[in-house]
């Protein structure tokens, strides 16, 4: 198994950027503005990419698969791309030096491929809009 793996600083509370990973309304203003479900563990979440002619790109579904308070967020793929499926999303915090450090990861993919490496450059995109959403209050979201 082979995993994408990033890490990001992000001068706000462990709190705040808690909110920001672990609920819709959070997800939705850093990841992609169509983000639905329920967010307690063993529930799923919902994320639907379009284009801006409104047609589907790409739909994903996580189940949670645990929620630590102010310490990490982890979810299962169960739906969406192929590569995805039985994938693990994962978001570490820890305090360092008056930040929040995420040590994101995107493991368990069956092999390396171009797609991972296509989704690794895709995931440090959104980390920055998660890093813009929770400082400043206004991410880039996929439309």
């Amino acid at each position: 198994m082979v995993n994408i793996i990033h890490r990001i600083g992000i001068k706000a509370s462990a709190a705040k950027v808690y909110k920001a990973i672990s609920t819709i309304d959070g997800l939705a203003n850093w990841w992609t503005e169509e983000t639905t479900g329920d967010e307690k563990v063993e529930g799923k979440i919902e994320f639907t990419f379009r284009a801006e002619t409104g047609d589907v790109k790409g739909k994903m579904v996580m189940e949670i698969t645990e929620l630590n308070n102010e310490r990490n967020v982890r979810w299962r793929c169960i739906d969406g791309p192929e590569e995805w499926i039985d994938t693990d999303i994962t978001f570490d915090l820890s305090e360092q030096d008056g930040q929040i450090i995420i040590i994101f990861g995107h493991r368990n993919w069956k092999e390396e491929i171009e797609f991972m490496a296509h989704c690794s450059t895709k995931w440090a995109v959104f980390l920055l809009s998660l890093r813009e959403y929770v400082e400043t209050g206004k991410g880039k979201p996929s439309p």
